[in-house]
């Protein structure tokens, strides 16, 4: 199946979801909510992702979850979410476990859970899942349920900032400054700078800003943040001298 020509791709696609196989039919749906080499269209992203569901495709029961929890082509539903993620954690899928226990840690459309949502994130590490390491290192490292191991935790977040997550690169930054390790861990503020998305960098700025050598990388995530369309940002650096 081609993937440099986007609309080649989707044809396939449509082709092989219409003769009925379920992955075809979960990354059609994928690709209609992204808009990538087909109109965007979130309802029908859902039905597609509901076809899939409805015949066991894990990714495809994960997105529905997707969908629900943040009412993407549908109304918004935390708890038919929740039930969602749940069946494809069953299933084994990584990504059903993280996104049940996120809705777990928060509270969010289930009961609170902290202990449920520490056993899932430690199953989708295990499976090599970069995002569930980044928080398996921090319940580990605030000591969420037991007393703070942060040599455990400084495990998972090298773990998970080697795995690609930015969340684990900034984490590993962090305890590698705590360490005295500078230019070590400036190697990891920049490569959570190049693949953070704009609310991790909005979060994130102030903070690289005030960390000891650090200024120059703090204007880095200041234009960066610009550059992904924070007004606030392009105000401030529009502002400065030439």
């Amino acid at each position: 199946m081609s993937t440099s020509n986007p609309r080649a791709t989707a044809s396939a696609l449509i082709a092989a979801a219409g003769r009925g196989e379920t992955e075809a039919q979960t990354m059609l749906g994928q690709i209609l909510l992204e808009g990538h080499g087909i109109v965007r269209d979130a309802k029908l992203a859902f039905t597609w992702f509901g076809i899939a569901a409805r015949q066991g495709h894990a990714m495809a029961l994960n997105m529905l979850g997707r969908c629900l929890e943040h009412g993407w082509g549908c109304h918004l539903d935390l708890p038919a979410a929740a039930q969602h993620y749940q069946r494809a954690a069953a299933l084994g899928l990584d990504w059903g476990m993280y996104n049940l226990a996120n809705l777990l840690a928060t509270g969010r459309g289930v009961t609170q859970d902290h202990a449920g949502a520490f056993a899932l994130y430690q199953r989708a590490a295990q499976l090599g899942h970069a995002k569930s390491m980044n928080l398996l290192g921090r319940y580990l490292d605030e000591g969420v349920l037991a007393a703070p191991d942060r040599q455990a935790a400084l495990h998972w977040f090298e773990r998970s900032a080697q795995a690609g997550d930015f969340r684990g690169q900034f984490s590993y930054a962090l305890r590698l400054l705590e360490q005295g390790e500078a230019q070590h861990a400036r190697h990891w503020l920049q490569q959570a700078l190049v693949g953070g998305n704009l609310n991790f960098l909005r979060a994130a700025r102030a903070r690289v800003m005030a960390l000891p050598g650090c200024a120059d990388l703090g204007l880095a995530y200041h234009r960066r943040a610009a550059e992904l369309g924070d007004t606030d940002d392009q105000a401030a650096l529009a502002a400065l001298p030439a």
